[in-house]
């Protein structure tokens, strides 16, 4: 589709359950476009159900819409910020020399946040010597070694023993080596988001949950284990894998798995709204859409928007 647009990209986004992906593929097939995932749990193999890669939503008019950074890493590995802003770098600058238009989609924030505000990334790599004197360690060690390089108010960084000295071996590569940061170009982008009120998210959340259950999540993740994913591993993607590796263990029942499923779905829904109101108040305009209008009037919108020139200030690296 040849239209005379002031922007380079078009973000799709919003929280989980409002359903980015079948508009970003209805758009980017509407402008002869492509998807550039930003899901940071879709870029691995095998965890298809309980990531949400509804591959159909690809699917436009009989036409599968080509989708990138899905499927490009293995299910153990712990993929980062980093490593997305360089792939994403690479597909992106792949797509604007053969003139198809990129259609981001997905509601990892920080993901979004940083390839429409060019964060600065620093790569750090693995340590093998310091991990090896470090695993002798006892947890008490190791949150004391953290503590010397900073105040632990992120839990996230200590709640295994893997994460804590992946946070001191970070720590100890910042202070003592040169950092190399990811060069990142200067995009103009559209923002919009997805967004139903809070009953019908809560609804829409609850919903899909046992959809999915039924399709075969609990198998998805006894494959994995079975593969030699870890459950550490598997716990640490969080919400479905979590916690249908607690059930899958005998920790949990079916019942209370559910439950406690369904009420973190929730929070991470509402985190991810956090977020989103986070990047507004850092100057990023995000167009909000009424998650309940007709497919075709929100695609309608958003060519409105992209033709009509209401971009996004390009922000300064935080």
């Amino acid at each position: 589709m040849d239209l005379d647009l002031k922007y380079d990209l078009l973000v799709v986004t919003g929280p989980t359950a409002s359903g980015k992906t079948s508009l970003a593929a209805a758009i980017a097939k509407r402008m002869g476009g492509e998807v550039i995932s930003a899901d940071s749990r879709q870029v691995y193999r095998g965890m298809d159900i309980g990531t949400g890669k509804d591959y159909a939503d690809y699917m436009v008019d009989g036409t599968r819409v080509p989708c990138h950074l899905i499927d490009i890493a293995d299910p153990g590995y712990k993929y980062n910020v980093f490593e997305y802003q360089r792939d994403f770098n690479k597909v992106y600058s792949c797509l604007k020399a053969h003139n198809v238009f990129p259609v981001v989609c997905g509601g990892s924030g920080m993901y979004v946040d940083s390839i429409i505000t060019g964060y600065k990334m620093f790569e750090v790599p693995p340590d093998s010597g310091l991990r090896i004197k470090l695993e002798k360690k006892s947890m008490d060690e190791l949150k004391a070694i953290l503590s010397t390089y900073k105040n632990l108010h992120n839990t996230t960084d200590i709640d295994t023993k893997k994460r804590v000295i992946r946070a001191i071996e970070i720590e100890h590569f910042s202070r003592n080596k040169k950092r190399q940061s990811t060069e990142f170009p200067e995009i103009r982008s559209l923002v919009v988001g997805v967004m139903y009120d809070r009953d019908t998210r809560r609804k829409r959340i609850t919903e899909r949950l046992r959809q999915r259950l039924e399709a075969g999540m609990i198998e998805e993740v006894r494959k994995l284990i079975v593969q030699g994913v870890e459950s550490e591993m598997l716990i640490y993607y969080g919400l479905e894998y979590k916690y249908i590796t607690l059930y899958l263990s005998g920790k949990l029942t079916y019942n209370e798995m559910f439950r406690d499923l369904e009420i973190a779905i929730h929070q991470f829904a509402k985190r991810q709204m956090t977020w989103f109101r986070g990047m507004e108040r850092r100057g990023t305009k995000i167009h909000w859409l009424d998650g309940n209008l007709p497919m075709e009037d929100k695609v309608d919108k958003v060519m409105y928007l992209l033709e009509a020139g209401h971009q996004t200030p390009v922000s300064q690296n935080p």
